[in-house]
């Protein structure tokens, strides 16, 4: 069997095998007000959804494109369809889904995880949910999980219609606005006052639609004293198109609540990847995020928390695999606002064979957030002379009492390192690969199992080729 020495060659298994488009629907490409009301249409939203799509449109129209980070030339919504409806309805059981999209979902593993080790499961594909489900016992707690566009019908619709993208205004950025023209999918979480989830929830989007955007919205909200762990996973096939991933996460973390919210971002390297991410916490609240980003070939994403009430924490885990046409510019941004409010950021970012790794940290500290601490830990791993790492970090403080402390470290692998494991009866791919392994330990280990098999599985993939 030959073995793998270049990028080219890279099998990202599962990831990679394309479905054949069997789309029920799908709007034309572009962008304009008639394409927003068709999706009303689709969506049969209610009178103050379409008013806020139509605003949103008018908003991305007049916003110019970010003039920072990497370059989105190269993405022309005109060329991108905003919608495609699979050809079924949502399904709350897994016989129901069609025999196709269940192959998909049963290669990526997201059926056995459920019955294994999940509280409920949410998966999109293309532009709709096609399952959702909650286990008895979950919901008997008064846990609400389910697809946002019927709950805005139903008993939350004023819960929703009081949350929705107020943490992520459409006027934040153009790609919020587009967004708000145009979402489609996602969840709606709810966790009643006092009420302890000991395992997880999961959501997970598959885009197979070739020139298409995924826009799917999760909306959490986690009342006075509760708890959760919601996971999100992503991916998507390669095409020689360009994709647009350009969700929206709002999260709510009410006093005394505690949530961690864990993702695995694994595009094609085709893809636009400009999701946007926000947490607003009270009093004695945590917000602890997991983040991994492997895939797409354009990727910015800085999830904020906002840390409002007095001692509301927030601790932010990342790693980012930038790889060949890979150009990957994430981060993490905290404004401290409440009283003895903490904040702790540790990222790990890898780059090979002329990869590009961006770290952003944004802290800022209120006048009146007296007795705020936070830390901010990078450290970029070159593998080779090809590849770039930087960090970018940002401070506003504006308070004389707060702790605030930025360390970052940019280095290559330890030849020294190599050749040691090599002595030992290691190649020098795996001397290498295991190395970068441990480097990632940080992101892996706070990661549920499988989730860490897969990282760590991406990383040897990936540097399958690092020495030729």
């Amino acid at each position: 069997m030959k073995e793998k020495t270049t990028v080219a060659d890279i099998d990202r298994s599962v990831y990679d095998i394309k479905d054949k488009e069997t789309d029920a629907f799908r709007l034309e490409q572009g962008l304009t007000a008639q394409i927003v009301s068709q999706i009303s249409d689709e969506k049969n939203d209610p009178v103050w959804m379409r008013e806020f799509r139509q605003r949103s449109l008018a908003i991305y129209q007049k916003m110019p494109l970010p003039d920072w980070g990497p370059s989105l030339q190269g993405l022309d919504i005109d060329h991108i369809a905003t919608y495609v409806r699979p050809n079924t309805k949502m399904q709350n059981d897994w016989k129901n889904v069609p025999q196709d999209i269940k192959n998909t979902f049963e290669r990526l593993g997201i059926p056995k995880a459920e019955r294994k080790s999940l509280a409920g499961v949410g998966a999109q594909y293309d532009s709709e949910l096609v399952y959702h489900n909650v286990r008895e016992e979950v919901a008997a707690q008064g846990v609400v999980y389910t697809d946002l566009e019927s709950a805005m019908h139903g008993e939350y619709a004023e819960m929703i219609r009081r949350h929705f993208m107020k943490l992520v205004p459409p006027q934040d950025h153009k790609f919020a606005a587009l967004h708000g023209a145009v979402w489609s999918g996602g969840s709606f979480v709810y966790v009643p006052k006092g009420v302890h989830l000991s395992i997880p929830l999961q959501s997970y989007f598959r885009l197979n639609a070739k020139g298409a955007g995924q826009f799917e919205h999760t909306l959490i909200i986690v009342d006075e004293g509760a708890s959760l762990h919601f996971i999100e996973g992503c991916s998507a096939p390669k095409y020689n198109v360009a994709n647009l991933h350009a969700g929206c996460v709002e999260l709510y973390v009410g006093k005394g609540a505690h949530l961690r919210y864990s993702t695995i971002e694994n595009w094609s390297k085709n893809m636009y990847n400009l999701n946007t991410k926000r947490a607003l916490v009270e009093e004695d609240g945590v917000i602890e995020w997991v983040s991994g980003s492997f895939g797409s070939h354009i990727g910015c994403l800085y999830p904020m928390s906002i840390l409002r009430g007095d001692r509301s924490r927030m601790e932010f885990t990342g790693v980012t695999f930038a790889g060949s046409g890979q150009n990957l510019d994430t981060g993490a941004k905290v404004a401290h606002i409440g009283k003895d409010t903490a904040s702790v950021m540790n990222t790990r970012s890898i780059s090979k064979d002329g990869g590009i790794s961006t770290f952003r940290s944004c802290v800022t500290v209120a006048k009146e957030a007296h007795g705020a601490k936070s830390t901010v830990s990078c450290q970029s791993l070159m593998v080779d002379d090809r590849s770039r790492s930087d960090t970018v970090p940002a401070m506003d403080i504006r308070c004389r009492d707060a702790a605030v402390g930025h360390e970052a470290k940019i280095g290559a692998i330890s030849r020294d390192a190599v050749f040691y494991l090599m002595s030992r009866g290691m190649s020098e791919e795996d001397a290498r690969a295991l190395i970068v392994s441990g480097f990632a330990e940080n992101v892996s280990k706070e990661l549920p199992l499988e989730y860490a098999v897969e990282m760590n599985n991406l990383i040897r993939l990936e540097m399958k080729g690092a020495i030729g």
